[in-house]
């Protein structure tokens, strides 16, 4: 079976949705262009919208490894489709962060000159987290464990695909209309951002966190965009969202749909 038309549709829309949420916090760190989490949460809720509007009639518009795993999971997707969504969603997303960084580079060398800072080094994180995620920042007044941010991370992605699974599921009779959904969806991602983007910058999706921090490290972070050397990445930021959206999934399918359906049955 083709599955050019998938590949293309999660190809752009997690390439949109990284190239304007990533680059909000690009802006922020460079130039104070936005002031306070809610400016940058709101950004990265327009970005999921407008990508999922642009790319739905070509995919399902998952965006989301995360997402696409709970879909195979919960069966709304067939599983011979899960490899061209999970590439598409990782290239997409590394594609964003070059051209975020080819957009930049000379913003970030003069940023780095003016603040002395070395990239490569911890003191760099404070410019390389507007690639990867970083649960621990030097200067930061947050005390998180690895533990905390694998729990946080997984709770807001588990909040995000509940919300997702509750407002495209048609036995939902309080769902919007399917054109409003986007707009809704990208609010919930805006609201799961303000919950616990203080604790990890909230990735919520193994694509948008690893392509972009990817390219840090090809261009100079080295174990700067690495840092945890216990395995923090993949545990908090891959690992974590996929358990989270997976328990998602699971729960709606096996509680929360039939309860829905025969509510649904009852209002007729």
């Amino acid at each position: 079976m083709d599955y050019k038309r998938d590949f293309i549709g999660e190809f752009i829309g997690t390439f949109l949705l990284v190239l304007f949420g990533c680059g909000s916090v690009a802006v922020t760190v460079l130039f104070n262009a936005h002031n306070g989490l809610f400016q940058i949460a709101l950004i990265w809720g327009i970005g999921v919208s407008l990508a999922i509007y642009a790319t739905r009639h070509l995919s399902c518009a998952h965006l989301n490894p995360a997402v696409t795993l709970a879909m195979v999971a919960s069966k709304r997707m067939s599983l011979k489709k899960m490899p061209a969504y999970l590439i598409a969603q990782f290239l997409g997303a590394f594609c964003a962060g070059l051209i975020l960084y080819i957009l930049f580079d000379p913003s970030i060398v003069a940023f780095e000159t003016a603040h002395s800072i070395v990239r490569g080094t911890a003191d760099s994180m404070k410019v390389a987290k507007m690639f990867g995620e970083y649960y621990q920042l030097p200067g930061s007044t947050a005390v998180v464990s690895m533990p905390l941010a694998i729990g946080a991370e997984a709770i807001g992605t588990f909040l995000l695909v509940l919300m997702i699974f509750s407002l495209t599921e048609g036995c939902n009779l309080g769902k919007p209309d399917d054109n409003l959904a986007p707009i809704f969806i990208g609010l919930s991602v805006s609201s799961v951002i303000c919950l616990i983007a203080p604790l990890t910058q909230a990735g919520l999706n193994p694509a948008r966190d690893f392509g972009p921090r990817l390219v840090s490290w090809i261009f100079g972070w080295g174990s700067a965009a690495f840092p945890d050397q216990s395995g923090g990445f993949f545990f908090v930021y891959i690992l974590g969202p996929v358990i989270g959206a997976l328990a998602a999934g699971l729960l709606f399918t096996g509680v929360l749909e039939p309860l829905m359906k025969k509510a649904k049955c009852q209002c007729r």
